[in-house]
Parts: C-alpha cells; structure tokens; sequence
C-alpha cells in the first residue's frame, strides 16, 4: 500500500480489523519493513498492525532532506495521522535498531499516546559509531559492485550469531534499493544523525511509567547488549529478554520465539 505524506510517496503494509488497537513496526537503517516477516500479520489477530517503510528507505521515496531523529518522529506523526490514527487514540510501537531510536523519542515526545513500547537492540546510546556500524557505513556507500556485494556479505554475515541463515537475496536486496535516487544520501544522513547523538536519560524518564519490552540478541556485534543498561535502569515499568545465540536482529534468527515473547507482553494487561 502506499500514501503520499508532502511530496514523497511512502510504502506500508496494515493488516487486522481492530481498529481501536494500533501496533506501529518501525525497521532499523537500511532496511524495510520486509524484514519483520510475517510477525505483523500474525499479531493482527488482536491488533490493527501497521509495518512502514521510513520515508528514505525500502519502497518509500527518498528525498534530499537532513535524517535527524526528528525528522522521523515528525514523519511517524505525520504519516499517521495520514492513515488514520489521529493523536488522541492510543498506539503500540515496536521498534529495532535505528527504529528503536526513533520509537523512544517519538514516545517521549507523545507519552499520552503511547499504550506500550518494545525496542528490539536499538541504537539512541550511542556518542560514536561501533566499528560493524562503520563497516555498515563503507560497505553501503562503496562504488565498486564487486567489492560492495563481499563488504557487503561480510558485514550482514556478521550481524547474525549464525551466518548461514544469512539468505543471498538479502544482499541483492540492499543493493537493489542502494541504487535507487537519494538512497545513499538518506543512508549516510541518517547513520550520521544517528551514531553521534543519544537520546537524553533525563528526557527518556518522561516514559519511564509507559509499559515497555527491551529485547536484546546477545551476540550483536553492531548494537551490543551493554546498550541496553541506560534503557533498563532508566524504564522502571520495562522487562528485559536477552534472546540467546541472536545477532542483531532476534526475530529473524528466532522468529516464533520473539514472536511469543511479544505476545505475551503486548496481552498482558498489569504491567511492572
């Protein structure tokens, strides 16, 4: 599906009659909402699911524009109020890596709105890129194709804890959309905007009462687990699940497991 929000086209997937419960997916950098499989459809058996491409990304149109975190958030309200989902109903948010970032700050921002919170090893602590973040960096804007399709192998090999469930399209995938108009400058604007910033830990006790989940892979080496301190310590109403032999994305190593993990938290109506 797509709608239009200002002059740029933007691509998402809903799914689920209920429209009275709202549960927004949000990727992380250089990816799409194809990578949550078909945990949106599966969850919209109790929720109205909504997975978008962040305009600058996947199948949305990416303008010349400064991917700053509040250019997002800004985004996320726009684009949701453009399907529907005006600022006075509640929403769930999932958000991983990048899109974890994001999530926070768009909840610290609209805590009224927000019913519960997941993050998935998000980044938003970070005052530097991690050395994979930089190799990420590098491989995607390497001009030669020989040499970006291996830097490129190398690097999402390294995001997972078991390389061999790394499938070839994925790379083909990214390089596809890689090469698309103003794709390489939104990718290194907002990994600029993104590595070198956090989120602030005064500010973030503004959600610190919102019931959250943090998941985390503990074999990430591009976000890794000690991450997740400031976001445990800080989100008193939150649960912390360390998904066992994951990388950086638990829900493509161990699908049915976060699947269940989400389920349950996102049911459970007394929270902390």
């Amino acid at each position: 599906m797509y709608t239009k929000i200002d002059d740029s086209q933007i691509k998402y997937d809903e799914y689920g009659k209920n429209k009275h419960r709202h549960l927004l997916f949000i990727h992380g950098l250089g990816a799409s909402s194809i990578v949550w499989r078909d945990i949106p459809e599966a969850l919209s058996e109790y929720y109205h699911t909504i997975s978008v491409d962040l305009i600058g990304f996947g199948g949305s149109d990416k303008p010349k524009v400064d991917y700053t975190i509040n250019y997002f958030g800004q985004f996320i309200k726009n684009f949701l109020r453009k399907i529907g989902i005006n600022d006075q109903e509640k929403i769930s948010i999932i958000g991983h890596s990048l899109g974890g970032y994001i999530a926070t700050e768009y909840a610290i921002e609209n805590v009224k709105q927000i019913e519960k919170l997941v993050l998935i090893d998000t980044s938003g602590m970070l005052n530097r890129p991690t050395p994979l973040l930089e190799q990420y960096l590098n491989a995607a804007l390497e001009t030669d194709p020989f040499a970006r399709h291996n830097n490129l192998k190398k690097v999402f090999e390294s995001l997972f804890a078991n390389p061999f469930l790394l499938l070839p399209i994925i790379v083909d995938l990214f390089i596809s959309v890689i090469e698309k108009p103003g794709a390489k400058h939104a990718f290194e604007s907002a990994f600029r905007n993104s590595t070198t910033t956090s989120i602030n830990l005064d500010r973030l006790k503004k959600i610190k009462d919102i019931p959250s989940l943090i998941i985390w892979g503990d074999k990430d080496n591009l976000i890794p687990p000690s991450y997740a301190n400031n976001f445990k310590q800080i989100l008193s109403n939150s649960q912390f699940v360390m998904i066992p032999d994951v990388g950086h994305s638990p829900f493509v190593e161990k699908t049915a497991i976060v699947y269940q993990k989400l389920l349950i938290f996102l049911l459970e109506t007394k929270n902390g």
